[in-house]
């Protein structure tokens, strides 16, 4: 009798163990979930380090007559830029800033004084930053340097010959980058861009510019040694931005007042 009783009680209390499983089942998911914790780590804007080229088109006109202080200004990155640790910024990423002071002919010397200050990826990504001007043409520069020589008329679009702004030679994508000497200064990539380390001749004024990059830059249309103002009678860089004030541009011409067509070409490099 007494081993019937026991057995009837594990076999009730099998029952309820049960019971109270099924039941924790059916409930647990009906219960609040605790909020997750926030994540720990998250980084901020990325920092472009400083020495990295920017090669930009011009979103629009700069003038000396037309504009006015204050007035907003835009370019557009031409060519992926290497980040070391990080994600390339992407070519199309817009780079912006404003005229900070600005002088029409009629009162003297014609100046145009700009300063960048972030880059905005495709993302949204806002990334704060201070450039100087290494280089500048106009867009019939950039042109030009699009247009295949005569060795290679008839190649395929991608494979042509072209010359870089400052006389390097490109050999169509992912070939060889070649200087003046001959020498391989760099390597073509797609969509007209160029992987090369910069060179600068003694006396340059782009010699001992702020520089903690390393590796190869993107020069897009230019020649690894760049440096000034091609092709636009009468304009210089009066101030380039990588002095102090560190990331201050100013553009200056002695007769008439500037005017820079839309989709000109610029070499910004970060300067701090």
């Amino acid at each position: 009798m007494k081993s019937y009783l026991g057995s009837l009680a594990a076999k009730r209390l099998l029952v309820v163990s049960a019971v109270l499983t099924a039941g924790l089942t059916v409930l647990l998911p009906s219960w609040p979930m605790p909020a997750k914790p926030p994540r720990a780590g998250v980084e901020g804007p990325r920092k472009i380090p400083v020495g990295t080229v920017l090669p930009i088109s011009l979103e629009h006109e700069l003038s000396s007559k037309d504009k006015g202080k204050d007035e907003a200004i835009e370019g557009r990155l031409m060519q992926d830029i290497l980040v070391p640790g990080g994600d390339p910024i992407p070519a199309g990423s817009k780079i912006r800033g404003a005229i900070t002071n600005i002088a029409p002919a009629s009162q003297g010397e014609a100046s145009i004084t700009l300063r960048f200050i972030s880059v905005q990826t495709r993302d949204n990504t806002t990334i704060p930053v201070a450039v100087g001007l290494r280089a500048m043409a106009p867009y019939l520069d950039v042109q030009r340097a699009r247009t295949p020589n005569q060795e290679s008329t008839g190649s395929p679009g991608g494979w042509a010959i072209t010359l870089q702004i400052g006389s390097d030679v490109r050999f169509g994508d992912g070939g060889k980058v070649t200087n003046g000497h001959h020498r391989i200064v760099g390597q073509a990539t797609k969509n007209n861009g160029v992987l090369g380390r910069l060179e600068d001749s003694p006396g340059s004024p782009c010699e001992g510019w702020p520089d903690a990059t390393y590796g190869p830059q993107a020069v897009w249309v230019f020649s690894v040694d760049a440096c000034g103002i091609y092709d636009m009678k009468g304009v210089r860089i009066a101030r380039a931005g990588n002095k102090e004030p560190l990331g201050e541009i100013t553009l200056a011409k002695d007769e008439g007042d500037i005017k820079v067509m839309k989709s000109s070409a610029m070499l910004l490099r970060v300067v701090k």
